[in-house]
């Protein structure tokens, strides 16, 4: 049967437009069609990054990411970060390191980017506001039903995205595509997302106060499942700021299990109990007069101190208040309400099992033809880059895999391809 397009990409966003640019570069050039339910393309890369759009990070590992980290790194190992950065060059976007180590466009415009990847995806047939309602496999060929009629194609490459940020067009429509081509999907939750504290809590009353503080997720048992250190931020509603971005999805994996797990803060990172309490101790020693804020003066912001500390002398506390103050300090729980939702959330936890998919080419294992990338898969990294690194990696080699030949593979791939999954993927 002669199909439409060799190629039909569903979803344009960072994923897709990627395998989209990387498909057409195939000689022969396949045809290719890229559809998109939203009518404005990139809307998730425009706003990204404070809409500075932070392209990746200089140093990525599989540790930056939570999901099977064998098969991270084998994605990972396929296009490299300085690889991406000269790719962003050839596209004309230059990048520069930041302090924090994230790499951003010299524009500062997330613009910038995405306007760099339509031009290099020109090759490939954009279709705008064709939302793909189901897919269905005929023998050789799949048949796609859009909003603006049916498609038919050789090989389909899933890039939908996740449930983060509905609005832009990613609502989570790509899980049940994918479960109607023979995958399973781990339940979708919120990862990097700010976090909504008890009503009335002190630290709603100090909003816009920023401070250095190390996060940790706790078992009922006081196992520590994660730790996170970085910045925190008090907002009107509760918490925000990278720390607490990285650590949300833990804290929201850990209460599906346990729901007595907590959340505990130190705004003393790398102080302990015991080593502030002998701090406090030696402090009170030299000067009877030292109050808490001028003891810990440029080391936890005034309007955090004076939330938890009344103003007088160190040397008047009675055992049981010092040690209070320790624990306020240093080990204090954080009565969470609830995480923001996935309109608050940069990204989207759980999806597709990477044990479903041939990481050598992104290719599913449960059905022939279908190639998935990007945020529909079970990854989710932390913030800095590391989600746009992970688009750029899979997007490439579903691309590129999706446009070439099974007989024109290399040898590893071919084998993967064929084979049941590896241990660990």
């Amino acid at each position: 049967m002669q199909c439409d397009c060799d190629i039909a990409i569903v979803g344009a966003g960072a994923a897709g437009l990627t395998a989209a640019i990387f498909a057409t570069r195939t000689a022969p050039s396949p045809r290719v069609v890229l559809l998109d339910g939203a009518a404005r393309i990139g809307a998730k890369i425009l706003i990204s990054g404070g809409g500075r759009c932070n392209v990746t990070h200089d140093v990525v590992t599989p540790d930056d990411f939570n999901g099977s980290r064998n098969a991270i790194a084998k994605v990972l190992r396929t296009f490299s970060v300085d690889a991406t950065v000269r790719w962003f060059e050839e596209l004309g976007v230059t990048l520069k390191r930041e302090e924090t180590g994230k790499l951003f466009p010299t524009t500062d415009k997330a613009r910038t980017v995405l306007d760099a990847l339509l031009r290099a995806a020109s090759r490939a047939e954009l279709r705008a506001g064709h939302r793909v309602e189901r897919i269905e496999r005929n023998g050789s060929h799949f048949t796609l039903h859009t909003s603006a009629g049916a498609l038919t194609a050789s090989r389909v490459v899933l890039s939908t995205g996740g449930c983060s940020v509905p609005k832009t067009g990613s609502d989570g429509h790509g899980y049940a595509l994918a479960r109607s081509l023979g995958h399973t999907i781990a339940d979708p939750f919120p990862a990097l997302v700010p976090l909504v504290l008890a009503e009335d809590h002190w630290m709603t009353k100090r909003s816009g106060t920023s401070a250095d503080v190390e996060l940790s997720v706790r078992a009922s048992s006081g196992r520590v499942l994660a730790r996170h250190r970085g910045a925190l931020l008090c907002t009107h509603f509760g918490i925000s700021g990278p720390v607490v971005l990285d650590v949300s999805r833990h804290w929201i994996a850990a209460r599906r299990d346990d729901a007595d797990a907590v959340l505990v803060v130190n705004f003393l990172p790398g102080e302990t109990f015991e080593s502030f309490e002998r701090f406090l101790l030696a402090e009170a020693s030299r000067n009877p007069r030292a109050t808490l804020a001028s003891a810990l003066r440029g080391r936890v912001p005034e309007r955090i101190v004076d939330a938890l500390a009344e103003a007088r002398p160190l040397a008047s506390l009675t055992k049981e208040q010092r040690r209070a103050l320790v624990r306020a300090f240093v080990e204090q729980p954080l009565p969470i309400a609830r995480d923001r939702g996935f309109d608050f959330a940069e990204v989207t936890a759980g999806g597709v099992p990477l044990s479903e998919v041939d990481v050598a080419t992104m290719k599913s294992r449960r059905c022939d033809g279908l190639f998935l990338c990007g945020e529909i898969l079970d990854v989710d990294g932390n913030i800095g880059g590391y989600n746009f690194q992970w688009a750029w990696a899979s997007g490439r080699l579903a691309g590129t895999s999706a446009s070439t030949r099974a007989d024109q593979l290399p040898p590893a791939a071919r084998s993967s391809s064929s084979s049941a999954p590896a241990e660990g993927e």
